[in-house]
């Protein structure tokens, strides 16, 4: 199994792969089987993590409101930067 680095590493992979103003969860970078096989403490571990790497990098992801179940939303800014 992936580090929670590891899986933060592959998140911001796929950031460019994610169209220009579309909506996504963390979990939406992942296929649904990885995304299942990660425990529910390093999902949430991995939630944090990237939410503080797109705050603290201009990579164009900005935080929206969460869903009900308290996942953080995120938009792909079409001005991104990269």
């Amino acid at each position: 199994m992936p580090t929670v680095n590891e899986l933060l590493e592959e998140a911001k992979s796929e950031v460019p792969n994610v169209n220009y103003g579309e909506i996504f969860l963390v979990r939406d970078l992942f296929k649904g089987y990885e995304w299942n096989r990660i425990s529910r403490s390093d999902r949430l571990l991995l939630g944090t993590l990237f939410l503080n790497y797109i705050k603290t990098h201009d990579i164009g992801v900005v935080p929206i409101e969460k869903t009900s179940s308290g996942q953080q939303r995120y938009w792909i800014d079409i001005n991104r930067t990269s």
